[in-house]
């Protein structure tokens, strides 16, 4: 097991497995099921499922295939997306779920992140952040899948989330998701030293050397992957695949 983690980041649109550019357009990856049963063979760290489209759709997570896939996976599990209140969380827990993601509804109701914190502890809520800079290069925090602009800083927020009971931030660049092009090494810098609670790194990954960019340089706890796991390459076909365990250890734990 690495010391760091890997974490693959998967999208959903209800049923299907999906992979975003820039919260934009998005290919079909495939059944979310099928790809569960390769990365258990692969022994990842942990899997993450993201309905992006649950929330701006103002609608409940599928809790069909979310059982489906807790069912069938090996691994600790986290998701996001519909989830707008306690009762919603405290059922995709017990699934068996171990973390519960939350951006919308982070900003709609704050207290929801005391709550469940006070319910299953912080280790099981990850405060998802989505941020895209203007263009003068200033950073700014959106919800709704990328579709509405909030009126906070992103360290600001970050800093909230973390006193509101949040035991990870999963920040995610929407200039670079889907991109191959590296992470947004500033603003994960800015988040790191602004909090003292885990920060996972997403958007834009593309090689084992990005990788350990955001570890090495950056000082991030954990990395999620999107692209670079269900793609074979940029600009190719789909490949659930995840990178050489050597390699990594290499690149960011030696």
């Amino acid at each position: 097991m690495l010391r760091t983690r890997v974490i693959p980041c998967l999208q959903l649109i209800d049923e299907s497995l999906v992979k975003t550019i820039k919260f934009d357009k998005y290919g079909y990856i495939g059944d979310p099921i099928n790809t569960v049963r390769i990365f258990n063979e692969l022994e990842v760290d942990e899997l993450c499922f993201l309905d992006i489209r649950a929330s701006i759709q103002n609608r409940s997570p599928n809790f069909k295939i979310l059982s489906e896939i807790a069912d069938e996976c090996f691994m600790p599990l986290s998701y996001g997306g519909g989830i707008r209140d306690i009762e919603i969380a405290k059922k995709i827990l017990s699934i068996g779920f171990e973390k519960i993601v939350i951006n919308t509804a982070a900003w709609n109701t704050p207290q929801l992140i005391t709550s469940l914190a006070e319910h299953s502890g912080n280790q099981s809520i990850i405060a998802s952040i989505d941020v895209k800079r203007n263009i003068w290069g200033k950073y700014h925090v959106y919800i709704c899948d990328g579709t509405k602009k909030i009126d906070i800083d992103p360290i600001e927020w970050a800093q909230k989330v973390e006193k509101l009971g949040a035991g990870e931030i999963l920040l995610t660049s929407i200039d670079n998701d889907g991109t191959w092009n590296g992470y947004d090494w500033e603003i994960l810098k800015k988040i790191i030293n602004a909090v003292s609670i885990p920060v996972i790194a997403n958007g834009g990954a593309g090689s084992i050397e990005h990788i350990r960019q955001a570890v090495k340089e950056c000082g991030v706890s954990a990395v999620a992957l999107g692209s670079m796991i269900v793609y074979q390459q940029k600009g190719m076909g789909v490949l659930i695949n995840f990178p050489d365990n050597q390699k990594l250890s290499e690149a960011i734990d030696l």
